[in-house]
């Protein structure tokens, strides 16, 4: 049976080998090296429990031990210290001192591999590069060419920047977007709430000069000038990533709901879903084929139309409101004179909404908050100051609110800033849900479930760093990597990582980037010393393996941070 020896040397050193005992004597197996200090004897026991445990260890003496093997323990003509129990000769040979000969954040490499893998990613795509380029994305976005970097402090051998680019070209020839919707839309089936899911989009922008038939200059929040591209992302309600699609820089928000909801409900085979979205997908035409497609809606409603929805409500009961109230009303499809009628305002009570009685409508929900009336109040304020310091001559700026002609001359139009001083504190939500499926509270509760969307935008433009995207121009296009299939590449890969990061800020419940700057100064060490290399895990503190035990288990927790 094989065992650890280990064997003073005459040097003071010692040696450790491996050797076994049989028939009256023991025979050494294998020389692991001598070791000068505790630290080095340490790295050469590691590595002798290794080959013991290795099922080959039963042919060590073929040749599995560490090289180079120095000189001969003992002089020419002396007999063996090890066999007999005597010292081992100075002359015995080392490489050296131990060193360090690398170190690397493979504890958080290795724990968001157990995410990636975990969400399904790996069967759905198995590419290597592809899922190195995530995994650093979530650590630190950084550009391609600086990837390398980036995987080679994770203790990962990165793939060449040619190799990379080729990588990026085989996601979009071999539909990676697509994989990992279905593996996105499997996951959250199975661990999250599909009943519903949330809709909203932005805008990336590029360091670019010029224009192409995907980077246009559009609406900006920013109101930035540069070329930039549409995103529009599905989530569910914890914001998971669904669904994603890029449009053209200058499309209109509301005709990119459609697109996205339909491409969902064909990947899935999907016949009824419910899908909320804020104010800027609320068109007549969205609503309506949205209702045909049998997708249950709630969009946020504009403030313009609070008047006509409240109309009996305000002939009965005046402006006045408590905090907290919710009307449960309907307003019209399409906003006509004709279709002003629906809510009649000879009836006290407000009408509930049947999509049998009332097919010319769709049901409203008004809620008022004194909180939010605080605010609005204080903008409007801000607002008539603004337009009275226009009239007056005193603020030279376009025309603001409130502010109309008359005879030529300035005024302030007092019916349309008393008419906004009523609907403060007001917020509208539209839906196709009727009251018996869900009531008032569940619709306005789900509608303030969209800051999940909004965060994870926020998490792919800051933590993910999606934007700005830097691409060459259109008269230097990158031989086999067009643009446009650069970009689409891109946000395949943001979207994947963002699924990453979703998922490990949901087991952990702390956000991404605290996360990783808690589990990235955990270092491994490469030791090499007697012609053998070690790799030694780093000490874990208690709080840290609390998020690598949380990272690798089934269960999720609320986001904290």
């Amino acid at each position: 049976m094989a065992f650890i020896r280990r064997v003073r040397t005459a040097s003071g050193a010692t040696a450790v080998q491996v050797a076994e005992y049989g028939e009256g004597r023991q025979r050494i197996l294998a020389h692991v090296g001598s070791a000068h200090t505790e630290a080095e004897l340490g790295v050469l026991l590691e590595r002798a429990r290794e080959l013991l445990a290795d099922p080959g260890q039963g042919v060590l003496e073929l040749g599995v031990g560490p090289s180079p093997v120095v000189t001969a323990l003992v002089a020419t003509g002396e007999p063996s210290g090890l066999l007999s129990g005597g010292a081992v000769s100075a002359s015995a040979g080392r490489d050296g001192p131990g060193r360090v000969v690398g170190t690397s954040s493979r504890v958080l490499y290795e724990a968001l591999v157990g995410v990636y893998d975990r969400l399904g990613f790996e069967v759905a795509l198995s590419d290597g590069v592809f899922k190195d380029l995530v995994i650093a994305r979530v650590v630190e976005p950084t550009s391609l060419l600086d990837c390398g970097r980036v995987l080679g402090e994770l203790g990962v051998a990165p793939a060449s920047y040619a190799t990379m680019k080729r990588t990026l070209t085989r996601a979009q020839e071999r539909g990676y977007r697509e994989k990992v919707a279905a593996a996105c839309y499997a996951h959250a089936s199975t661990s999250g709430d599909l009943s519903l899911v949330l809709y909203d989009v932005t805008t990336l922008y590029f360091e670019a000069e010029r224009e192409d038939e995907l980077r246009k200059v559009g609406y900006s929040k920013e109101r930035r000038v540069d070329p930039q591209v549409v995103v529009g992302l599905l989530v569910d309600r914890r914001g998971f990533p669904l669904e994603v699609g890029c449009f053209e820089g200058n499309k209109a928000e509301t005709t990119t709901l459609l697109p996205i909801i339909r491409s969902f409900q064909e990947r899935h085979a999907l016949e009824s879903m419910a899908v909320v979205a804020d104010a800027g997908m609320l068109s007549a035409t969205n609503l309506k084929e949205l209702d045909a497609a049998g997708v249950r809606f709630i969009v946020g409603s504009r403030a313009a139309k609070a008047p006509g929805d409240l109309a009996s409500y305000f002939r009965w009961h005046g402006d006045a409101f408590t905090d907290g109230q919710v009307i449960d009303t309907i307003t019209p499809r399409v906003a006509t004179r004709a279709a002003a009628a629906v809510n009649d305002v000879r009836q006290r009570a407000e009408p509930v909404w049947d999509p049998s009685e009332h097919p010319g409508s769709w049901r409203a929900v008004w809620a008022y908050s004194a909180k939010r009336a605080a605010r609005d109040a204080k903008t409007l304020t801000l607002q008539e100051h603004r337009a009275q310091a226009v009239i007056a001559g005193e603020k030279a700026t376009r025309t603001p609110r409130f502010v109309k002609t008359t005879g030529g001359a300035l005024t302030l139009d007092t019916a349309s800033l008393t008419r906004a001083r009523c609907l403060v504190g007001l917020k509208g939500y539209v839906t196709n849900i009727p009251a018996t499926l869900m009531p008032a509270d569940e619709v306005i509760g789900s509608y303030h479930d969209l800051w999940r969307v909004e965060q994870s935008f926020r998490m792919s433009k800051t933590d993910l760093r999606a934007r700005p995207m830097f691409h060459p121009p259109p008269s230097t296009p990158c031989r086999g990597y067009p643009l446009r299939e650069a970009i689409e590449a891109h946000l395949t890969i943001v979207v994947t990582a963002l699924a990453v990061a979703r998922e490990a800020q949901a087991r952990t419940g702390l956000a991404i980037r605290n996360l990783v700057r808690q589990l990235r100064p955990l270092r491994s060490a490469t030791i090499a010393i007697n012609g053998a290399q070690q790799t030694f895990p780093p000490a874990i503190p208690d709080q840290q393996q609390a998020h690598l035990d949380a990272l690798s288990q089934n269960g999720t927790h609320a986001l904290t941070e």
